[in-house]
């Protein structure tokens, strides 16, 4: 259990020194499009789409601070239309179909994998891109594939999935917090 705990700490840390700069641009960037009337879409598989839908519920009720909605909207979870683009289509098609359908250029991607490698993800941001959609990835590995496709890639240099997730709901927490400061108190701290 110790050693568990020590390596997740020592991904931790290695990965906020890596990625600390990037984490406020995510968050600058996110808070710019929620103010500009935009939306935040997440995405990933497995425990990934998981993280997916925790941020997206920390921003459209609260994280910390009361304060109104934001728009933020998890591709992983309505299975209607995943299971029909999956089924008509491909399993590669998921996020993309979508972000077709309701990005458009002002809004912001989150893009998760821990390998950095789902196809699914990678052709979410392919369209997002060409959407003029800004895209964040949290990543881990090397960052696989989408490390050269996102506009900002924060990567947990590790290969153990668990380790990964760990680093990227810190990752998202942080981001949640600062989001809601930029948008919420940053005014309030000249008073």
């Amino acid at each position: 259990m110790r050693r568990i705990w020590q390596e997740s700490e020592k991904v931790i840390h290695s990965f906020i020194d890596d990625n600390a700069s990037g984490i406020a641009t995510a968050a600058q960037k996110i808070a710019e499009a929620f103010a500009g009337d935009h939306r935040l879409f997440l995405c990933g598989n497995g425990g990934s789409a998981a993280d997916a839908q925790h941020l997206a519920a920390e921003f459209v009720n609260r994280f910390q601070l009361e304060r109104p909605p934001l728009p933020a909207i998890a591709l992983t979870t309505d299975t209607s239309v995943i299971t029909s683009i999956g089924n008509d289509y491909s399993f590669d098609e998921i996020f993309a179909k979508q972000i077709k359908a309701n990005g458009t250029d002002g809004d912001v991607l989150l893009a998760i994998s821990t390998s950095g490698n789902s196809r699914n993800v990678v052709e979410a941001v392919k369209v997002a891109a060409r959407r003029g959609i800004y895209t964040i990835g949290l990543l881990g590995g090397e960052g696989g594939d989408l490390k050269s496709l996102v506009n900002l890639a924060l990567v947990a240099k590790c290969r153990v999935t668990a380790r990964v997730q760990e680093a990227h709901i810190l990752a998202g927490h942080i981001i949640c917090h600062l989001t809601d400061y930029i948008l919420f108190e940053k005014h309030l701290q000249g008073l």
